[in-house]
């Protein structure tokens, strides 16, 4: 019989912000190492070129603290429409975007009132959960499309950053 461990494990908001924004200055060094051209072109197998799958990223994480600050949320097709008026279209404007976001976040973050995270709420009008599940999947999102950026970059023959080099 499997004995149940009890021991309450904790991180801190701290230590949980300083978690994602180290999968986000990862997630930007695999952005970097694209080829201009290939990282609004390249595909494989039908998927998305990695210029898409970084915006979905950023769409996700500029208003997702935003609405964790707040709880106020709007539709994800919304947001969404939002952010495609200023879609990127060089390697340098993506960035500049990325960095943009990373600011909101480094501003938004301490904003965050004590025991929000254990807060349940609709999230862009589609998800219900706690607060910290919805950061959970912002993280998990952003690892699973990295993910996909480095088989693409694998696929051109490019060596991806070291995944542990947050």
């Amino acid at each position: 019989m499997q004995k149940t461990n009890t021991q309450s494990i904790t991180i801190t908001p701290d230590e949980l912000f300083n978690h994602w924004q180290g999968h986000r200055r990862l997630t930007r060094k695999v952005i970097e190492a694209f080829p201009e051209d290939k990282l609004f072109t390249h595909s494989i197998g039908g998927m998305r070129p990695f210029s898409e799958l970084a915006m979905e990223m950023i769409t996700i994480a500029g208003p997702g603290v935003l609405g964790m600050v707040s709880g106020e949320w709007k539709n994800f097709d919304e947001v969404e429409s939002e952010f495609t008026k200023k879609k990127p279209t060089t390697k340098k404007e993506l960035l500049n975007l990325w960095d943009s976001i990373t600011e909101t976040i480094d501003e938004a973050w301490p904003k965050i009132k004590e025991g929000r995270f254990q807060e349940s709420e609709l999230v862009f009008e589609t998800y219900e959960g706690k607060i910290w599940s919805h950061l959970f999947y912002f993280i998990d999102n952003e690892i699973h499309h990295r993910g996909q950026g480095y088989v693409y970059l694998r696929s051109l023959d490019i060596e991806p950053p070291y995944f542990w080099e947050r």
